[in-house]
């Protein structure tokens, strides 16, 4: 990276993939690293001319040239990865300092130590070298208190030098409090730092702390104001003109969007720090953004567009460490698409390019980036069976890399590079089947992350472990380890929602199978037993509810609604709760019945199976599809949720199934199940719920006011919806109602209806879809599109307690986004991001005019004045109305229509 004699030219963002994200696996502490660099700014030293320091133990006579060189080395060890060397070296320029009373290059010597300490998992160290530079600094207070001769030598400048060294050390301080879970006390810190560096003149330490404190806002759960933070710094960054400067502070704010989630503004930041940094010709900086934009191309799925820029980083890079990176980018990115033999040879040249390299951080991750490109390699042509391809050799090569990785983190003396190093190492072991070895690879990995609390590693290395112990037989231990892995996702939880989303993109490898894999150990009956313990039930529910949470926080990429929930089971003693899980060797599911112990009953086909036969399912509850495949296969998924459980249901006079669904059949309407003789909403009400908590119910049913709103001439590319006329009016012939229809119906003021009126229902009659993607998931209004994440901004006074919560949402035009097995997840997130203690969506588009029929049958039901229905039940009395009626009893036209959360 270039480099000038300003300070504020020295924010280090490490913008290459080279920290190990091999497998895309959870590395938080890398977001703490990012915060570390940027809070330190560690600021160059003048270099003094044919001085040659090589980072040994300075020897007496010790000049003030040499000590300021040796700085000057101690920050290029620090930058090319070489923490440990650059340790050593600040710690002898802060003990040559004390020895001569130069108390503030002292406290800049352990303000550096500070940092590196950080990034080598040396807490304790780190927070006293911080401390004692931050004392150090307000002893001196800037108040000309230095010795005469340094007073001399700094005249004016000791206010500003001073000024500058102590806002370093508050990041620096608030990058440590971060780490230590002090999160307020770093947002704290962070807004001193930045008031500190206004007072020093330097714009970019400013921008450095800015988004540290975004970074504190995301780690607090308070992601909307941590967005407005990384906006504002954009708005402000692109005012300025062109320079050096904006170009390195646009590229960090670029890799803070990306951790933000907000991929297409990061790309667009990136390649606008691209673009000055070519023209100013900042060849260094150049490559590096471009290897940063492919990543976002890549976490994009644009494969092509991710490899264009990374050959376009590889071809500019000057130094050679950026080339290598860019090349094991192209590496991984090509494995099954490039043949392997072709693979091999590429790796094989890569190789030679990291041998010639110095050892450093990015030089090991690079290594093992490129062993476990060389093992997805082997297992790719294992699968395969390619007869002109040795997986062996792969293998081999993969063992060699990590060696060399293992050697040089240690001649590094780096903690955490050697964790990650051992890691992939371990997985190679069990991969190989070397199972002895392996185990005792993964406890030395683990007792490394331990001791450096990297509870991300720690989480993946268990995970290895108990799958290797497995493997060995040895079940309790097994569980015992994945309890551990699971345990650490859970530490990690608010860290897993703030992490890059080139991991997030790969939750379904990288965190989702810690817990369904947990689960399965858990649903087996322990060596001696017959049946599986009620205490293995109920952390196997838990485990899959955690996972379901982790799921949601993972789709907003945030902490899911702050509510006060109450326990699912706790609210209806005529109520089952149905909670079945997809693994991959069979379908679990567990039943919760009033007053009883759990039970779970199993079907033993794969994961794989089932998928298929849902997904079958689903496709026929369309028209044009023959009813007797349709029910078929709806009986056969009857039978393995429903049939086990049967006549307990009967015996205990159960009326409502609440169904927590998992995977795929999250986007199935339970309702269309068949026993062979009646559809299960005719047996049931039926309700879904996300997890095993709820809100409560609120507003008594006839004190409802209704807010309905819809479109029904086509607007931005939807088709019209002349049926939402006829519903939207039979509601108010039901219900005291205010309509918004087509132009009546913009963003503004359907938030001004929702900030201005208590409504206790609230029903959209416009087009929407539900996606596992954010962006794809939105309700089209008048003018605009209400995003899902955008959502809660129209219910922001229920937030605060100014008025009710909504009792109901109605969102009775939408559908999944087809080929989406995860497009519920959208469905679920509107329904929390409202706050409504129930949702009634659809599945998929219905026939508008059949959509109003049932609606206004529902409305009815619900406001009936004899008793207080249970919204489930007014849905089911609906439901079975459309089914007698000879122009909609196909499930197609009822089935969809599903209710999520409180059913009362």
């Amino acid at each position: 990276m270039s480099q000038s004699n300003h300070p504020q030219n020295t924010l280090k963002q490490d913008l290459s993939p080279d920290k190990k994200t091999g497998g895309r696996n959870i590395l938080v502490f890398q977001l703490l690293l990012t915060g570390s660099i940027l809070g330190l700014s560690l600021a160059p030293l003048p270099r003094a001319a044919a001085v040659g320091v090589n980072g040994q133990e300075i020897r007496q006579p010790v000049t003030s040239e040499i000590l300021t060189a040796s700085l000057q080395e101690g920050r290029e060890m620090y930058q090319s990865g070489r923490l440990a060397e650059a340790a050593k070296i600040w710690e002898n320029a802060a003990r040559e300092y004390e020895s001569r009373g130069d108390i503030l290059k002292q406290a800049m010597s352990l303000n550096y130590l500070g940092a590196v300490y950080q990034e080598l998992g040396l807490w304790d160290m780190a927070g006293a070298a911080i401390e004692k530079s931050f004392n150090l600094l307000l002893q001196l207070g800037g108040n000309g208190s230095l010795p005469l001769t340094e007073r001399e030598s700094l005249g004016a400048n000791l206010d500003g030098q001073w000024q500058g060294i102590f806002a370093q050390t508050l990041n620096n301080k608030g990058s440590w409090q971060l780490a230590r879970g002090e999160t307020e006390a770093a947002l704290a810190t962070w807004k001193q730092a930045e008031a500190a560096y206004s007072s020093a003149g330097n714009e970019m330490g400013k921008v450095g702390s800015r988004i540290n404190q975004a970074q504190a806002l995301q780690s607090l759960g308070q992601y909307r104001r941590a967005k407005t933070v990384l906006e504002e710094l954009v708005a402000q960054m692109q005012e300025q003109p062109d320079s050096v400067l904006k170009a390195q502070g646009l590229r960090s704010l670029g890799v803070a969007l990306q951790t933000s989630g907000d991929l297409l503004q990061s790309k667009e930041i990136l390649e606008s720090s691209w673009d000055i940094s070519k023209r100013l010709g900042m060849v260094d900086d150049t490559s590096a953004t471009l290897l940063s934009i492919g990543n976002i191309a890549r976490d994009l799925r644009q494969n092509e567009v991710a490899l264009s820029y990374y050959q376009a980083a590889e071809e500019m890079a000057v130094e050679p460490l950026v080339k290598v990176q860019a090349q094991v980018n192209e590496i991984s990115l090509l494995i099954g698409q490039k043949p392997p033999q072709e693979m091999m040879e590429r790796a094989a040249q890569v190789q030679g390019q990291l041998e010639r390299l110095s050892p450093s951080r990015s030089g090991v991750y690079a290594w093992v980036n490129l062993a476990e490109s060389m093992m997805k390699l082997a297992a790719q042509d294992s699968m395969q069976s390619n007869a002109t391809f040795d997986a062996a050799a792969a293998r081999n090569l993969a063992g060699l890399v990590l060696t060399k990785a293992v050697q040089q983190a240690r001649e590094l003396q780096d903690a955490r590079a050697e964790a990650e190093a051992m890691n992939q190492l371990g997985q190679l072991y069990a991969a190989n089947r070397q199972w002895e070895n392996a185990k005792e690879v993964m406890g030395q990995t683990l007792a490394i992350a331990q001791g450096i609390e990297a509870d991300d590693i720690v989480a993946r290395g268990a995970w290895q472990l108990g799958k290797i112990l497995q493997q060995q037989g040895d079940i309790n231990g097994a569980i015992l380890a994945y309890r551990d892995a699971v345990d650490s996702l859970q530490s990690l939880r608010r860290d897993l929602v703030a992490i890059n989303r080139d991991l997030q993109f790969d939750f379904q490898e990288s965190v989702e199978p810690i817990y369904r894999e947990f689960v399965g150990l858990l649903l087996q009956p322990m060596a001696g037993q017959n049946e599986v313990t009620q205490a293995s039930l109920k952390e196997a529910r838990g485990a899959i509810e955690a996972l379901q949470r982790a799921e949601i926080e993972n789709f907003f990429r945030e902490a899911c609604l702050e509510s006060k929930p109450v326990q699912l089971e706790a609210i209806d003693a005529q109520a089952a709760t149905i909670h079945p899980i997809i693994l991959a060797d069979r379908l679990e599911v567990i039943l919760s019945l009033p007053g009883q112990p759990l039970r779970h009953y199993t079907t033993n086909l794969s994961g794989g199976e089932v998928e298929t036969v849902l997904t079958k399912l689903y496709s026929s509850l369309h028209l044009g599809y023959a009813d007797k495949e349709r029910l078929r296969l709806s009986q056969q998924v009857y039978d393995w949720l429903v049939s086990p459980a049967e006549a307990e249901l009967a015996r205990l006079g159960i009326k409502t199934l609440v169904f927590i669904p998992d995977g795929l059949l999250r986007s199935l309407p339970m309702a269309a199940l068949y026993d062979g003789t009646q559809y299960l909403i005719e047996k049931y009400a039926v309700a879904l719920s996300p997890g095993l908590e709820l809100f409560p119910q609120g507003l008594q049913r006839q004190e409802l006011q209704t807010l309905a709103v819809g479109l029904t001439e086509a607007r931005q590319g939807f088709g019209a919806l002349p049926g939402v006329e006829v519903e939207v009016n039979n509601i108010a012939s039901e219900v005291n109602t205010k309509v918004l229809l087509n132009e009546d119906f913009t963003r503004t003021s359907f938030q001004n209806q929702m900030k201005a009126k208590p409504f206790g229902v609230v029903h959209l009659a416009t087009h929407g879809q539900f996606s596992s993607n954010p962006e794809d998931t939105f309700l089209l209004t008048w003018d605009d599109r209400i995003q899902v994440n955008d959502f809660d901004r129209l219910f922001q006074n229920r937030e605060r307690g100014t008025l009710n919560p909504v009792e109901l949402l109605v969102l009775s035009a939408c559908e999944t986004a087809t080929g989406d097995k995860r497009a519920a997840l959208g469905l679920a997130g509107f329904a929390l991001r409202s706050g409504a203690r129930s949702t009634l969506a659809t599945l998929w588009s219905v026939n508008d005019q059949s959509t109003a029929e049932l609606m206004s049958e529902f409305y009815s039901q619900l406001t009936t004045k004899t008793a207080e229905m249970p919204k489930a039940e007014a849905l089911r009395q609906a439901q079975i109305a459309m089914l007698k009626n000879p122009l909609y009893n196909h499930p197609y036209f009822w089935a969809p229509f599903v209710l999520v959360g409180n059913w009362l």
